[in-house]
């Protein structure tokens, strides 16, 4: 037995290295040795099974097509199980599956010894941590009966499927603080995810089946805050615009709160563009919780949770996704009108609730809209500071916007009152009756008001005409008495 295990020693790593180069080969056209053959009699059977003193189970099955693919497929099973052969086949006793994995990992060291070993990276970081007291289990990475050679890039399938060979089990990571990451990765979502198809190093920039480089973090967050800057290099164009975010700012100034995009986005499960809208502002609502609340209360939440309907803004509508402004400087109000008008200038989508599109067209050209015109035309031309002219907000609210519908008029006069004196102070209780609100003037709503209109549209064609005649009468007059 001696004179075989020495044998093996000389010839497996030139047999590995035959094996990386007819790997190709099929494994139906592998010859298994004599004693695999008698072995897989049994062990080729599905439900074999091994029982462990402390409950656990370990399948002793063994596919006969994966490990004729594997590099040992040349190998006796004696090779490895040095203490089974054809003829004696001992019990053995274990406490645990841990440590028959450990045991039987000791196999692999007769012939990968740990000089070899300490050429990769990865290897000689396992090396270290069994010098602290942490066993090496290589059956973890690379398999049992079924290893295939590294160095011709067909370890696996792909590299994803090398990385789970690890990340597809319980793993975590621990950070100076004492927090723990799982590192974990559901295989199902992965291959759900938008990025199904990229391998692990696309993302992980560094890492591969060579170099697994050990990094230290400080806390869990700022892990979080350096994997997000691989995302830039794809998505250059959506991190141009987070630069000119708010929460970028914020960021900028030492607040590790402030959302990056693994925050709203995910790492391992990053789905497409979703048609429930309200995905969206479940994301919003981890950091904005108390917003969240008044949203879901609004006019627009009951219609999006209630009713399921997605015509209803969310909030990337109107904060927008990756260039997020700060809702309390003086662009961003002006920009309002325009926002609102994504929706109610949109005849189509007001069509469908019996809404009117008037309403943005008589802000735009009654004194409040305007005025917020000259002054954003004064603000960019002249470099002059403009002073904040009423928008859509003021009178409707932000988040908590009702409806005006079945609403009692009293009280929606009243809160219109407390809204109209935040800039008119000595404003009435019956300020708001001068301002027609939304609604063009007719015969049922303001009717002086539509024979006021009404006349001054046959008055002056009648005016503009008879100055025009009063010119001919004066021309024609000059031309008789000359």
């Amino acid at each position: 037995m001696q004179k075989i295990r020495r044998i093996l020693v000389v010839l497996i790593p030139l047999l590995l290295a035959g094996a990386a180069l007819t790997d190709g080969a099929d494994a139906k056209d592998i010859v298994l040795s004599d004693e695999a053959g008698t072995c897989l009699g049994c062990h080729g059977k599905q439900g074999i099974v091994k029982t462990f003193e402390n409950g656990e189970l370990l399948s002793a099955y063994v596919s006969p097509e994966k490990f004729a693919a594997s590099v040992h497929n040349f190998l006796p099973c004696s090779g490895c199980h040095s203490d089974f052969s054809s003829d004696n086949h001992p019990s053995r006793r274990f406490r645990s599956k841990k440590q028959y994995q450990i045991k039987t990992s000791r196999e692999c060291r007769r012939c990968h010894g740990d000089q070899q070993l300490k050429e990769n990276p990865i290897h000689a970081g396992l090396l270290r941590a069994e010098g602290e007291g942490k066993p090496a289990v290589c059956t973890e990475c690379h398999g049992a009966h079924s290893v295939s050679p590294i160095k011709g890039g067909k370890v696996f399938a792909s590299e994803t499927q090398y990385c789970l060979g690890c990340h597809g089990h319980p793993l975590s990571m621990a950070f100076r603080n004492g927090e723990q990451l799982s590192l974990s990765v559901d295989k199902k979502l992965l291959d759900t995810s938008v990025h199904g198809k990229l391998s692990c190093s696309d993302c992980h920039y560094g890492f591969s089946s060579e170099e697994h480089p050990q990094r230290i973090f400080k806390s869990g967050r700022e892990y979080t805050l350096a994997s997000s800057e691989s995302c830039r290099r794809c998505h250059f164009d959506k991190y141009s615009k987070t630069i000119e975010s708010i929460h970028y700012t914020v960021l900028s100034k030492g607040n590790l709160k402030a959302p990056v995009c693994t925050d709203c986005h995910g790492a391992h499960s990053i789905s497409g563009g979703s048609r429930e809208r309200s995905l969206t502002t479940k994301r919003c609502q981890r950091c904005h919780p108390a917003i969240y609340d008044v949203y879901a209360r609004s006019i627009h939440g009951k219609a999006l949770f209630d009713e399921k309907n997605q015509d209803v803004p969310v909030c990337i509508d109107c904060h927008k996704a990756h260039d997020i402004l700060n809702p309390h400087t003086l662009d961003y109000r002006e920009r309002i009108p325009t926002m609102c008008s994504n929706c109610h200038a949109n005849k189509a989508i007001m069509g469908k609730y019996g809404l009117s599109t008037d309403v943005v067209k008589t802000y735009l050209s009654d004194f409040h809209g305007v005025t917020l015109g000259f002054y954003r035309k004064q603000r960019e031309s002249l470099d002059k500071p403009a002073r904040p002219i009423a928008v859509c907000t003021d009178c409707h609210g932000t988040h908590n916007i009702t409806s005006t519908r079945g609403t009692d008029a009293a009280v929606l006069k009243a809160n219109l009152v407390q809204r109209c004196q935040q800039c008119h102070k000595d404003a009435p209780r019956d300020f708001p009756n001068t301002w027609l609100s939304h609604y063009e003037p007719n015969m049922k709503s303001a009717p002086l008001v539509f024979l006021v209109n009404l006349l001054y549209k046959i008055f002056i064609p009648v005016l503009v005409v008879g100055l025009f005649l009063q010119i001919l009468l004066h021309i024609w007059r000059y031309a008789v008495d000359r």
